[in-house]
């Protein structure tokens, strides 16, 4: 079957974009690195603000209470993560349930976070509450029950005791006082939920910043899986575009070659089975969605023409325009493929007279131009008008590839013949 030859007037192509080759790593879950930064940043930053805290309203014992106060925050950290680990079985489901999962989640870890304060603290609390005594002149201690006694003496008046600076201590009669019963029962989960509200609400804004990640992350995952499956799309019309041109030009050979055995022409024949099956080697062994070296691309041409030149001996004349430095562009495998064999179709085939059929390449404004033109008697206007299957397939090629910065501009020269340029951005990276 051959490629229709388009007529008429000149056509223009403009097509639409082709994304970036590199396939992107994805992944819906948030880093495990990321994680422990916003855990240390969040308990990091608590440290900070209590210390200060501290020192600005005039705490005793500040060293005391430093590394106590990493110890808990040290803690904190651990039971934050032992909270991510819990929050990340639910990261695939919906924002409602991983919002009242943080929710639930937060409740026991910030008892334990508030049980770990009360014990690291409690030695540290008995030193304070003792200093504040001997400031104030009085005697703190607990019972065996864990009841928080003053003991205050009593004053004598002068009055009742006319020589009461002669008296020791001793001999008079000291008052205990209950101050603060030891919490026990309700009273001490009262005192853990006091302590354990403020961290309840501080591990919220943790999960709060956490599922606010993990939403970007999973939301930058379905892009890479969307792109992903757009280039699998895209790669699948490259290859099936690609594979509709060696169906049709394998037709059309065969049928030359019947041609060439039924007239007896077994040398011809011969010649022209040899180079078929060095074109063939040649265009199978590039990856169809991959483009190639523009010189490759050449020599596939040079292939071809060989092929068509044991058909038309005297009538086919090909020159070839390529300039050294655009031999390593690169251009989609066997995209001049379909235009070379419409001109020898159309032009070549049809003429009593020597054709030349001309591929030249030049560079302008950083684009590729390839030419393909042939001075033959053209389809004047009993030609089909439109593009054919040939043009068709290098146009569809070229969009789903270069997108609106290729071009393609055909029809019939001026000077007789027809002429199809191919315009597309220019990148001579060899592939290495």
């Amino acid at each position: 079957m051959a490629f229709p030859r388009a007529g008429g007037q000149a056509g223009r192509i403009v097509t639409q974009d082709q994304p970036d080759r590199a396939d992107p790593a994805e992944s819906s879950r948030l880093p495990l690195r990321l994680v422990l930064i916003s855990i240390a940043g969040l308990w990091l930053t608590y440290f900070v603000l209590i210390t200060v805290r501290g020192l600005i309203v005039g705490l005793e014992l500040q060293e005391a209470l430093l590394w106590r106060r990493l110890m808990v925050c040290l803690a904190g950290g651990g039971i934050t993560f032992g909270m991510w680990l819990v929050l990340r079985l639910v990261d695939s489901c919906s924002l409602a349930v991983k919002t009242a999962t943080a929710l639930v989640v937060a409740l026991p870890a910030a008892l334990m976070i508030a049980q770990t304060n009360q014990m690291v603290f409690a030695d540290v609390q008995e030193q304070m509450i003792q200093k504040i005594g001997e400031q104030q002149g009085v005697i703190f201690r607990r019972d065996e029950a864990g009841n928080l006694l003053v003991d205050i003496p009593p004053v004598p008046t002068p009055a009742e005791t006319p020589d009461a600076q002669t008296l020791e201590d001793d001999d008079l009669d000291t008052r205990t006082f209950v101050i603060a019963p030891a919490p026990i029962g309700i009273e001490r989960w009262r005192q853990l939920t006091d302590i354990a509200i403020g961290r309840y609400f501080l591990l919220l804004a943790w999960a709060a910043l956490y599922l606010a990640l993990l939403a970007g992350a999973q939301a930058r995952a379905s892009q890479a899986r969307e792109e992903r499956f757009r280039l699998a799309a895209k790669a699948a019309e490259l290859r099936s575009l690609r594979y509709q041109i060696n169906p049709h030009f394998l037709f059309n050979t065969l049928n030359s070659l019947s041609s060439l055995v039924i007239t007896g022409k077994d040398t011809r024949a011969e010649a022209m089975i040899q180079a078929v099956s060095n074109f063939y080697r040649h265009s199978l062994a590039e990856e169809p969605t991959e483009d190639v070296a523009l010189e490759d691309e050449i020599a596939l041409q040079r292939d071809y023409l060989a092929i068509e030149e044991v058909r038309f001996p005297r009538r086919l004349l090909a020159t070839i325009d390529l300039p050294q430095h655009l031999e390593r562009a690169r251009v989609p495998g066997m995209i001049l493929q379909p235009l070379v064999e419409n001109s020898v179709r159309y032009a070549v085939a049809r003429s009593t007279t020597p054709v030349n059929v001309t591929i030249e390449a030049f560079a302008r404004d950083k684009r590729l131009h390839l030419v393909v033109a042939d001075d033959g008697p053209g389809l004047g206007d009993s030609g089909g008008g439109g593009f054919g299957i040939g043009l068709t397939n290098v146009r569809d090629r070229l969009r789903a590839r270069f997108g609106d910065r290729a071009e393609v501009l055909s029809g019939q020269a001026e000077g007789g013949g027809y002429r199809t340029e191919l315009i597309m951005p220019l990148d001579v990276n060899d592939g290495k």
